[in-house]
């Protein structure tokens, strides 16, 4: 294990290896020791959170949970924030030595040193069990089908080293919480859920695309794979062409649960947001695509509250 202390005194951290989201908001009003560790969480970026949050909202909702049982709406929202945190805890404890060869990432707690191994890993225990609270929280096949991710999630770090497009695993892992969350609500899974997961899955390979778009060139040097690199000047297409993939897959679940032409009007909000996106993006600017990418958030919002009008209506 590295023999490095858990933290450092504030004082003696050198302030050019302390990020600037350390310096403000949240993160800035913590005792200095917490710092390094809800940064490493990604306190300061919330919207890691609501990305995992929404398919399992979509599926509450789609499945006619959302009023009878709002509380699963608020289990999984708390099971998001604490798995998105360990997921980012486990993802730079695997990444750490390519987190210091990108720009964007060299100030990480764990590629600064301002860590060590061994507290990174009783912090990524103390999330998982808060995690754990909320599993039991559930019907026992929702149980079984949140289990089955943790394979995924696992090898997820690793994908970018073996294969150009990671965030086709990224997508199968974001999405899990559509198949925990239909179950959570009628114990079964079924071709609706199946479907609203396919969905998802595109929707987070197109996001995380537009997200990839920031590295390419630091990525290039670091020998890190991605599907904006793979894709390269076809970057924008191929974005449009996994959003259109998604609303067509979600097109289906919608018309599963309710065969009727209006009710896929209920989709028109979310398909003219990821239009939008795809038109008005920028790819070789990072700022812009940080910018587009951080606007899924009101794009999971838009489908949820399709979601929850057919689920009611239905």
């Amino acid at each position: 294990m590295d023999p490095q202390p858990v933290s450092e005194p504030a004082e003696a951290v050198p302030a050019e290896i302390v990020p600037d989201s350390e310096r403000r908001g949240l993160i800035a009003a913590m005792p200095a020791a917490a710092r390094p560790f809800l940064s490493l969480a990604r306190v300061d970026r919330p919207i890691g959170a609501w990305l995992l949050y929404w398919p399992g909202a979509w599926a509450i909702a789609l499945a006619g949970g959302a009023v009878r049982r709002w509380d699963l709406l608020l289990w999984f929202a708390l099971g998001a924030f604490v798995m998105r945190a360990a997921g980012c805890v486990y993802n730079d404890i695997v990444d750490r030595d390519l987190d210091a060869q990108v720009a964007r990432t060299r100030l990480r707690p764990l590629a600064s040193k301002r860590v060590s191994l061994t507290a990174a890993w009783i912090w990524l225990v103390a999330l998982c069990l808060v995690g754990l609270v909320v599993l039991l929280r559930l019907a026992p096949v929702a149980r079984i089908v949140a289990l089955a991710s943790l394979a995924l999630v696992a090898a997820y770090p690793f994908m970018k080293r073996i294969t150009w497009w990671p965030q086709a695993w990224l997508g199968l892992v974001f999405s899990w919480a559509a198949l925990v969350g239909w179950p959570a609500v009628t114990g079964t899974l079924p071709a609706p859920a199946l479907l609203l997961y396919a969905g998802s899955v595109l929707w987070v390979i197109g996001y995380d695309t537009i997200y990839a778009l920031q590295d390419v060139e630091d990525d290039a040097l670091a020998g890190v794979r991605s599907s904006a690199r793979a894709l390269g000047s076809r970057a924008r297409g191929g974005v449009a062409c996994f959003y259109a993939g998604a609303v067509g897959l979600w097109g289906a679940a919608i018309w599963a649960v309710r065969p009727q032409p209006l009710a896929l009007a209920a989709l028109l909000p979310v398909a003219l947001h990821l239009a939008w996106q795809v038109t008005a993006l920028r790819p070789a600017d990072g700022a812009d695509a940080l910018a587009k990418f951080r606007t899924n958030r009101f794009a999971g919002l838009l489908m949820a509250l399709a979601c929850l009008v057919i689920g009611q209506s239905a």
